[in-house]
């Protein structure tokens, strides 16, 4: 999805203004917005990869006036609200007041560290070999797809170089594909990708600067390096 959200190096915004000593949380608000997420995770009936898409389609203005925990609690309330478990009318009152959606998992105080220390890793096993080795040269392809993809739009057309391998992992573009479980967890190689920034930016780029992207097989086509005659 081309959205507002794909903003680096692309809306003028200027230079990313680094905080000095930033606190993990601005207020115990953001705290308890980021734990409800996560929390809410735990209920099965979306994947991260469909919260990630959940706020990337809020309304632009709404994704750039932030605060950035802002954009997860609103991302939260559309889910919910999608799914069933809460309505829009229960939301603006702030009470429930329908009967719980039946057969829903919940994540107990008592659960979360033992959860979180389980985590849910994306890695899958593959019988495919993969396309890209460390130091080949590639291009991101030049996609506009309509629904969620991690391929960042400043890299797409643009030529980089392999410099890992992760393995095989679960492919966002098609985890987003089903609405409810079960997940389309069709998963393809992973690649670490650097690009140099006069590649995405020109000449005016800072020297010696790159940016590195995490890219899957489908995101990519190997570049032919041509031969002095």
């Amino acid at each position: 999805m081309n959205g507002v959200h794909d903003m680096g190096g692309l809306q003028g915004y200027g230079p990313v203004q680094i905080e000095a000593n930033e606190p993990l949380f601005h207020g115990a608000w953001e705290r308890r917005a980021l734990g409800v997420t996560v929390a809410m995770g735990a209920s099965g009936l979306w994947n991260i990869d469909l919260a990630r898409s959940a706020r990337e389609s809020l309304p632009p203005l709404d994704y750039v006036r932030g605060p950035y925990y802002a954009i997860w609690t609103q991302a939260l309330q559309k889910l919910l609200i999608e799914r069933g478990l809460i309505t829009a009318e229960e939301l603006a009152q702030g009470q429930a007041l329908t009967p719980p959606l039946p057969g829903v998992r919940v994540l107990k105080a008592a659960e979360v560290d033992a959860a979180l220390a389980k985590g849910s890793p994306a890695n899958r096993p593959s019988t495919q070999a993969p396309r890209f080795a460390a130091g080949q040269r590639v291009r991101a392809l030049n996609l506009n797809p309509q629904g969620h993809t991690r391929l960042p739009r400043y890299v797409r057309g643009h030529v980089g170089t392999v410099v890992l391998h992760h393995g095989s992992h679960v492919l966002p573009d098609r985890h987003v594909s089903q609405m409810l479980p079960p997940f389309d967890g069709t998963a393809e190689h992973l690649y670490t990708v650097v690009f140099d920034a006069a590649e995405l930016w020109g000449p005016q780029a800072e020297a010696g600067h790159q940016v590195s992207v995490d890219a899957w097989d489908s995101y990519l086509e190997a570049v032919l390096e041509t031969v002095p005659a």
